[in-house]
């Protein structure tokens, strides 16, 4: 693959498009069907330490996540972009590689109870594992206090990699939890499909109410709520690495990028009326193949991708970057388009069904970002991060705008 420098401001025209109604059939090359897509650096005066998450809470902030344990609110853009330190929790955060603070959610009545949840690893004082922690706004709307931790969930993990990282409230107001299958490589000890670990699943919880020595409640609509050798937070299992998920703002539905192993990356959804209880198989499969076929399966409805890419043997690795269905106004014809991208090449896909109910998914960028996340604003506008530089880009639909600086075309 061709790789290009990737300056400040990104302008893409078109793309290829590539249909993926079914698979392991080849995609079709086709003609671009959508208008041009830009993508723009709308803080070029400022750089993250390793951005993990752009999140918002409801309001014209964002809020950048530090791999190390920061969290920085920006203000303004262009020229008059500037940030705040919002809370700094690096004195008990373990980062490198895979690991550090990886996730943030707002409660959804922040405005009133200023209650958020980060999502970090740690290895200090005790074996390496998970926290699941709230923490509170201070009388400083933009100042958090760090020795307002409330820890929610402990997990140990095995390994330093696969730790999962997001956080998201689902549309009932339930938390839900995304933790990788624990790592080292092809989930040896088969924790995914084991009803009885939290590592490879999304669990879901009740942080607005304590059951027993909890700090939440088990949602009475969980789908294993009681099954034998079941936990009770368990939403959805056989996951690998779910690298960012979402719920559309719109309809409910959820979006999961989920890190392959050695040859497929995937995306699984489950429409918002199929609640939880989906099994997505790994590690008895990688996308649509067999992997460890003779494994004994875990509980839940077995529920293929409906996107997978496959490696490449261009020298780079292979990685996806889950992200957001694109609910915005800059760009109406991509409006319903979920969008996610692969960390390592810096390709951005837009996947979205037809009037038939097929999926159809369209190459849209392709640049040398090394893209750790997506975000989105209180308009439904669209970000990502690229870890290497620590810039932060928007998408826009057109250049009638005032551009920081010049363009390099893709």
């Amino acid at each position: 693959m061709k790789r290009y420098l990737l300056i400040l401001v990104i302008v893409l025209l078109g793309g290829i498009g590539i249909t993926a109604v079914s698979w392991p059939a080849a995609a079709e090359e086709t003609e671009p069907t959508s208008s041009p897509i830009y993508a723009m650096d709308i803080f070029p005066g400022l750089t993250f330490d390793q951005p993990t998450a752009i999140v918002n809470a409801g309001d014209a902030r964002l809020f950048v996540l530090e791999q190390p344990g920061r969290i920085w609110i920006v203000k303004g853009e262009g020229a008059d972009a500037s940030r705040t330190l919002f809370l700094d929790i690096s004195d008990r955060v373990t980062a490198g590689g895979e690991q550090g603070l990886l996730g943030l959610v707002f409660h959804p009545q922040y405005a009133q109870n200023g209650y958020f949840y980060v999502n970090y690893t740690t290895d200090i004082g005790e074996p390496r594992s998970t926290h699941i922690s709230r923490f509170q706004v201070t009388a400083d709307p933009d100042v958090a206090d760090p020795q307002s931790e409330l820890l929610l969930l402990d997990v140990e993990q095995p390994y330093a990699n696969h730790n999962g990282g997001d956080l998201y409230f689902d549309p009932g107001g339930m938390l839900i939890i995304g933790l990788g299958d624990g790592g080292s490589g092809g989930d040896p000890q088969q924790r995914a499909q084991n009803g009885q670990l939290y590592l490879g699943k999304l669990l879901r919880i009740d942080v607005d109410s304590q059951e027993g020595d909890l700090n939440y409640a088990i949602p009475e609509d969980n789908p294993f709520l009681d099954q034998e050798n079941v936990l009770d937070e368990i939403w959805t299992l056989g996951l690998r690495n779910p690298w960012r998920f979402s719920f559309d703002s719109q309809n409910g539905d959820l979006y999961i990028g989920d890190v392959g192993q050695n040859a497929w990356e995937e995306v699984d959804y489950v429409p918002a009326a199929a609640a939880g209880g989906q099994n997505f198989e790994w590690s008895i499969k990688e996308g649509f193949s067999d992997y460890n076929p003779n494994q004994d399966a875990g509980p839940g409805v077995m529920t293929e991708p409906v996107q997978v890419y496959p490696h490449e043997d261009d020298g780079f690795c292979d990685s996806i970057t889950g992200g957001y269905v694109y609910r915005g106004g800059q760009m109406s014809d991509f409006y319903g388009t979920y969008f996610y991208a692969d960390y390592c090449d810096g390709r951005i896909w837009g996947l979205k069904r037809d009037q038939g109910g097929n999926w159809i998914n369209e190459l849209l960028i392709d640049s040398s970002a090394t893209i750790t996340t997506f975000g989105v604003d209180q308009q439904n506008e669209l970000y990502f991060a690229d870890r290497n530089t620590g810039h932060i880009y928007r998408f826009v639909g057109s250049l009638d705008q005032e551009l920081y600086l010049p363009l390099i075309l893709q």
